[in-house]
């Protein structure tokens, strides 16, 4: 990974992929959290489990189709996946690459930590004909509050939902400041491509063969494949407009993005977060279990005296000193 300090970072922000055979078990040992069995069926599976170890995405597995029993197939969303340690994420893209499975789609992530090219200048380039890319669509959607008719930025989309290969662009500070994140002044602008299909298992695939200081390098190249902006106009024919010499300011920020820094998003989660987490993910089965003659009330506290002997650092981190293990007679 790059030793010097650079504005620029890049993240892998969402995963998805399928194994044709595998146990459940396994494939939780592999990706890690803690995943809780769901009463829903999830992408045409009958059997689901899920996880919300991130507290701000949701990871479900699928498995059980009729069709192919021991196929299991996994989405785990940004929020999961932006906290791994990058050695971790490499480990899981190997072993689904050892385990003959596909990724399905792969989010990668360049930050503008310094806000250098706002939304409102590509926006421009766009509008003057200076972008040069194959992608057939190209929208931008400006959102707000209905509460209180506040902008929430504009996200600019090139590419189709339906492509294998869809770029956003948003300010992700001002996103995060709304959801009232602390960390939300250490963002900028995002660059998000998200890959699916065969465009998603040739890039996780790469990612898993390459060493992680070149993983800069290769996704400014997806990028770069997927669009340029040049000193050109709508009036030039394509061969000029692809010779064209590239604007200063995207040579300028894609030199940035080679240079920029592997990140691991790291957060303490909060009380608040855990609570919700537990009311929607946990709250039904503990309800079924309370109700169980012979369990109950004593068996649920039997779990939480035996829990505290298993507290890892997450768990002391959310205790912050304030609480103490329950003492057995309690």
């Amino acid at each position: 990974m790059e030793s010097i300090i650079s504005p620029f970072t890049l993240s892998v922000d969402w995963l998805a992929f399928t194994v044709p055979h595998a146990f459940v078990y396994e494939v939780m040992d592999a990706v890690h959290g803690e995943w809780a069995q769901s009463s829903v069926g999830f992408r045409g599976y009958p059997d689901c489990w899920m996880t919300s170890d991130g507290f701000r995405g949701v990871g479900k597995m699928g498995t059980g189709a009729p069709r192919s029993p021991r196929e299991v197939h996994v989405d785990l969303s940004g929020g999961i996946v932006s906290a791994w340690d990058i050695s971790h994420l490499q480990a899981v893209l190997a072993w689904v690459i050892a385990m003959n499975g596909h990724f399905t789609r792969i989010d990668c992530a360049l930050d503008d930590r310094a806000a250098s090219v706002p939304v409102s200048q590509i926006q421009a380039a766009i509008d003057a004909g200076q972008m040069v890319t194959r992608a057939a669509n190209v929208d931008a959607h400006a959102s707000s509050s209905a509460d209180t008719g506040e902008s929430r930025g504009t996200t600019l989309y090139i590419g189709s939902p339906a492509s294998q290969t869809r770029l956003r662009i948003y300010d992700k500070r001002l996103e995060l400041q709304q959801k009232h994140r602390p960390n939300w002044a250490d963002f900028g602008m995002r660059w998000e491509l998200e890959f699916r299909k065969d465009r998603a298992d040739a890039c996780a695939r790469k990612l898993a063969e390459s060493d992680p200081m070149f993983w800069q390098e290769l996704v400014v190249g997806l990028l770069r494949s997927h669009l340029d902006f040049r000193e050109t106009t709508r009036d030039h024919d394509s061969a000029a407009r692809c010779r064209a010499p590239l604007v200063a300011w995207w040579e300028q920020l894609t030199c940035g993005f080679q240079k920029a820094r592997l990140t691991v998003e790291k957060r303490e989660r909060t009380l608040d977060e855990v609570k919700e987490w537990f009311k929607q993910s946990v709250g039904p089965t503990l309800a079924v279990l309370y109700v169980i003659p012979g369990l109950g009330l004593p068996w649920i506290e039997e779990v939480v005296n035996s829990g505290a002997d298993r507290w890892k650092k997450k768990h002391h981190l959310l205790l912050k000193g304030t609480w103490r293990k329950p003492a057995q007679n309690e």
